[in-house]
C-alpha cells in the first residue's frame, strides 16, 4: 500500500492553523482519502497528559530544557503510536505543529539551540513531514486573535520572545524550502485556503 502523506502546519498562534486544517481534511476526504487530524504535543492519551504539563500556566517556573525534552517525549510517542502506523497504512496525516515548533520555541525563543534538533531526531525516528505549510503572521498580529483569558504557559511569554520564536520560524523556512512552504497568513482564509489546496494536489 502506498505511504500516506504526512503534512504539517506552523506558525505563530492565532495563524489560523486550525482553520486550515479542517479544510485540508475536507479536501482529502472529498477526493476520496483516508485522513487523519491531530496535534502536537498531543494526539495519544499520554502525549496529552504532557500537553497538560507544559501548557499549565501554575508551572511557570519550568526548565527551558525540561519543557523541550517533554515536549521531545510527547512527539515520540506520537510517532510511534499514531502518526507512523497510520503512514504506513496509506492513511494522510494532518497535524498541528511538529518539529519545526520545537525548533522555533524552544531552540531559538528559548536559546537551546542545535540541542533541539538533536533531542528530536530521536523523538520522530526519521518521522519527516512530506509538506509543512508555514502560516506566516508577525507576533503582535497573532496575539490580538487570542482570548486574553485562554492565553497558556507558552502564550503567556513575553513578546520578545515570540519575536525570536518567529525569526526561527523564518530561519527554517530558508534552511529547507523544499518542504515548508510559506504563506502570509493575513491574506484572505480562502486565499491561503487556495495556495494550500494547490500544492496538496501536486503532492497527491
Amino acid at each position: 500500500m502506498k505511504q500516506g502523506l504526512f503534512i504539517t502546519l506552523e506558525g505563530m498562534d492565532g495563524a489560523g492553523k486550525s482553520t486550515q486544517i479542517t479544510a485540508i481534511r475536507k479536501l482529502l476526504e472529498t477526493k476520496g482519502h483516508e485522513v487523519i487530524v491531530t496535534r502536537e504535543p498531543g494526539g495519544t492519551a499520554i502525549s496529552e497528559k504532557i500537553r497538560e504539563i507544559i501548557l499549565d500556566r501554575e508551572n511557570a517556573e519550568m526548565d527551558p530544557m525540561t519543557e523541550a525534552l517533554l515536549y521531545a517525549a510527547a512527539r515520540a510517542q506520537h510517532v510511534t503510536r499514531v502518526i507512523q502506523p497510520a503512514l504506513e497504512q496509506g492513511t494522510h496525516v494532518v497535524c498541528d505543529r511538529f518539529i519545526d515548533s520545537s525548533v522555533a520555541y524552544q531552540g531559538y525563543g528559548r536559546g537551546l539551540g542545535d540541542s533541539v534538533s538533536i533531542i528530536n531526531a530521536y523523538a520522530a525516528a526519521g518521522c519527516v513531514p512530506d509538506i509543512t505549510f508555514f502560516l506566516r503572521l508577525e507576533p503582535d498580529v497573532s496575539k490580538g486573535r487570542i482570548q486574553e483569558g485562554s492565553l497558556d504557559r507558552i502564550e503567556l511569554e513575553a513578546m520578545d520572545f515570540h519575536q525570536r520564536v518567529f525569526h526561527g520560524y523564518e530561519e527554517l523556512a530558508l534552511q529547507f524550502p523544499e518542504r515548508i512552504i510559506t504563506i502570509d497568513a493575513a491574506e484572505e482564509i480562502s486565499a491561503v485556503s487556495e495556495t494550500i489546496r494547490e500544492h496538496i494536489e501536486r503532492l497527491l
